[in-house]
């Protein structure tokens, strides 16, 4: 293949998947805009690079201010850096930013992890004796001191509601508040209103922990 051939076929491929980017990103958008359509709107959206949608929302509801999303695709257009967010196994992702009503007066940040194991299928079907129980979730904190403050946030983001963010950002700088989700947690109306509900309760932890 000559230097046009290969010229032609980067350009293709360019331009194939920054448009399936650009659909799947204004897709995400949409469904974010449906599910707040009763307390507001997008005002403004705009592409930071082809894989990178960014947009302002404008909420009624008292809770937010200045609300921003980003959604973060896959690098498709460039197949190395796509190949190379497929190794470390990243994932598409939604994050939502806001300024609080009530500014949190601490500052939080809880990441969530899944450890799995694997044992010997044939030695576990051999044996007779396992016990097997489903564990609830285990806290890691660098705090010295577990605070009155906390439990109402952290407590949300343990729950079932709360199943699919990634990560969770509090402070009393801002943006008060950033929670990412995976983009496939997102992939409907119903999906993308479960998570402007989990964004209100942590919201609401976040009060009542300054009451």
């Amino acid at each position: 293949m000559d230097a046009s051939g290969a010229g032609l076929v980067a350009a293709v491929w360019y331009f194939g998947f920054a448009r399936y980017n650009y659909r799947r990103g204004i897709r995400a958008l949409r469904w974010v805009s449906a599910a707040c359509a009763a307390e507001g709107n997008i005002v403004q959206a705009r592409w930071l690079g082809p894989s990178r949608l960014q947009a302002n929302l404008r909420l009624a509801t008292h809770w937010f201010e200045r609300v921003r999303v980003t959604v973060r695709l896959f690098p498709r257009p460039i197949p190395f850096q796509w190949l190379l967010c497929i190794f470390r196994k990243q994932k598409e992702t939604l994050t939502f930013e806001a300024d609080l009503d009530c500014v949190p007066g601490f500052p939080l940040e809880v990441f969530r992890h899944r450890w799995f194991t694997r044992g010997d299928i044939a030695l576990a079907a051999e044996s007779q004796d396992w016990l097997m129980s489903r564990p609830g979730p285990v806290v890691f904190t660098t705090r010295p001191q577990w605070t009155n403050e906390l439990p109402p946030v952290v407590q949300t983001f343990m729950t079932s509601r709360g199943h699919s963010l990634i990560s969770v950002r509090f402070g009393p700088e801002s943006p008060h508040l950033v929670a990412t989700v995976a983009l496939d947690a997102v992939s409907d109306q119903e999906a993308a209103a479960g998570f402007l509900t989990v964004l209100r309760d942590l919201a609401a932890g976040a009060s009542a922990s300054r009451q």
